[in-house]
C-alpha cells in the first residue's frame, strides 16, 4: 500500500513498544538541546556512559535531545557510531523513566543516497525524527540552485522512515541558506517534514515561514503523514525566544540548553505564558535578556567552549574530536569568568536547586 510522495505506508511513524505497550511520541513546542559527543580523552572512542548521563541531565530539565547534530560533531562520527550514540541515548531515556521523550537524530551526510540509508539506520536505532542538513561540500553548485536544493530535501523526506525537519544551517553548508519561500513550499509539497531549524538567526524569515505554517488552516489544509509530527519552527539560537513566541514560532535547538537546561525551559515556559497572562512579560524579558547575553558570548566558542562549561560545571566535557582543537586554557579561564557565563550560572543554579527541593 503506497503513501503520500511515494512513501510506504509505514512512512514516517515513530514510536516503540515498551513492556509490550505501543508508546508514542508526539513532536511538539519545546526546547531541544543538541547533545555533545563525549570521548574518551586518548583513545577519542566514544564515551558513551557519559553520553548517557548528560541526555538524563538534560531531560530531568524538560529538555529533550537531538543526537549527532553539529554540537554532536556528526562529521567526526562513523555510521556505526551515529547509531551507538542513538541507542545510547534512548537507553538512557527509558532506564530513567523517559520512555515518552522523542529523539531527534542527525542524519545529513553527502549525497542523497546516504543521507537516505543514515535516517533508516537511525529510526532502527530508535531515533524518532531526523534533521537533515545539505552537505556545503558542493556548495559552488547548489547554492543558487532551487530546484536541486527542493529535489534533496523531497527525496529524503519520501524516503525516510522518521519524519524530517529541515536544518538550515549556512555556516556548516557553504553558506547554502534556504530561504522562506524554499522551506514554505517543501512544508506545502512534502507531508513527512516536521519541521525547520534556523540557525540563520534570520527573524524575519521566521516570521514569514510562521505565518504560512502556523497560520490554523495549514493543518487541515497539508495534513502532515504522521499526524504526532506537525510542522515545527525552531530556531537555531535562544537569544531570540521570546520574540518568535510572539509570532507564533514553536521553541528552540540551542547548544545553551546543554549548560542551562532548567533557564532556558523556564524561559520558554514563559514566553508562552506571558501570551495569556501578560503580567508575566517583565520576567520573561529579563531572563531573556541574561540568556541571550549567554548565548552570544558562549556561542562564539564553539563546541570546545561548551565542552570546556561543562568540565568546569559537570566534571565532564572534554575535548572535540581532532582536527577540532580544544579551547586554550587562557580562553576557557575566560569564558568561565566572563560576566555573561556567571549570570546565567546563578540562575541556573538558582532554578535547578528549587526543582531539586
Amino acid at each position: 500500500m503506497s503513501a503520500p510522495n511515494g512513501t510506504h505506508a509505514t512512512n514516517g511513524v515513530n514510536g516503540a513498544h515498551v513492556n509490550g505497550t505501543k508508546v508514542s511520541r508526539p513532536l511538539t513546542p519545546g526546547i531541544f538541546a543538541p547533545i555533545p559527543a563525549f570521548f574518551d580523552p586518548e583513545t577519542e572512542d566514544l564515551d558513551v556512559q557519559t553520553l548517557a548521563a548528560h541526555v538524563v541531565r538534560v531531560a530531568k530539565a524538560g529538555v529533550r535531545p537531538v543526537i549527532s547534530g553539529s554540537m554532536g560533531e556528526a562529521p567526526h562520527l562513523s555510521h556505526s557510531e551515529r547509531v551507538a550514540v542513538i541507542k545510547t541515548a534512548r537507553q538512557a531515556l527509558d532506564g530513567a523513566g523517559f520512555t515518552h521523550m522523542p529523539i531527534i537524530a542527525g542524519t545529513g551526510a553527502g549525497s542523497t543516497r546516504e543521507t537516505i540509508e543514515l535516517s533508516k539506520e537511525a529510526a532502527e536505532a530508535g531515533a524518532d525524527y531526523a534533521i537533515v542538513i545539505c552537505s556545503g561540500y558542493f556548495a559552488g553548485a547548489l547554492a543558487n540552485n532551487k530546484n536541486a536544493l527542493k529535489a534533496f530535501w523531497t527525496e529524503v523526506a519520501a524516503k525516510s522512515p522518521i519524519p524530517v525537519i529541515i536544518y538550515n544551517f549556512p555556516g556548516a553548508s557553504g553558506g547554502i541558506d534556504l530561504d522562506s519561500d524554499i522551506i514554505t513550499e517543501l512544508a506545502t509539497e512534502c507531508s513527512n517534514l516536521a519541521g525547520v531549524k534556523l540557525t540563520c538567526g534570520n527573524v524575519g524569515k521566521l516570521t514569514r515561514i510562521c505565518a504560512t505554517v502556523s497560520n490554523a488552516s495549514f493543518a487541515s489544509q497539508h495534513p502532515r503523514l504522521n499526524p504526532d509530527a506537525p510542522f515545527l519552527v525552531l530556531g537555531g539560537f535562544i537569544d531570540f525566544v521570546l520574540p518568535t513566541t510572539y509570532v507564533n514560532a514553536h521553541g528552540a535547538i540551542t547548544g545553551l540548553a546543554n549548560l542551562a537546561p532548567y533557564t532556558i525551559q523556564r524561559l520558554f515556559e514563559l514566553s508562552e505564558a506571558s501570551l495569556k497572562d501578560p503580567s508575566l512579560l517583565p520576567e520573561a524579558q529579563r531572563l531573556q535578556g541574561i540568556v541571550a547575553r549567554a548565548d552570544y558570548t558562549i556561542a562564539k566558542t564553539n563546541i570546545a567552549g561548551t565542552k570546556s562549561l561543562l568540565q568546569k560545571l559537570y566534571g565532564y566535557g572534554g575535548f572535540p574530536r581532532r582536527p577540532l582543537p580544544p579551547l586554550e586554557p587562557e580562553a576557557a579561564a575566560a569564558i568561565w569568568e566572563h560576566p555573561h557565563t556567571q549570570d546565567i550560572v546563578r540562575v541556573e543554579r538558582e532554578l535547578s536547586g528549587k526543582i531539586a527541593a
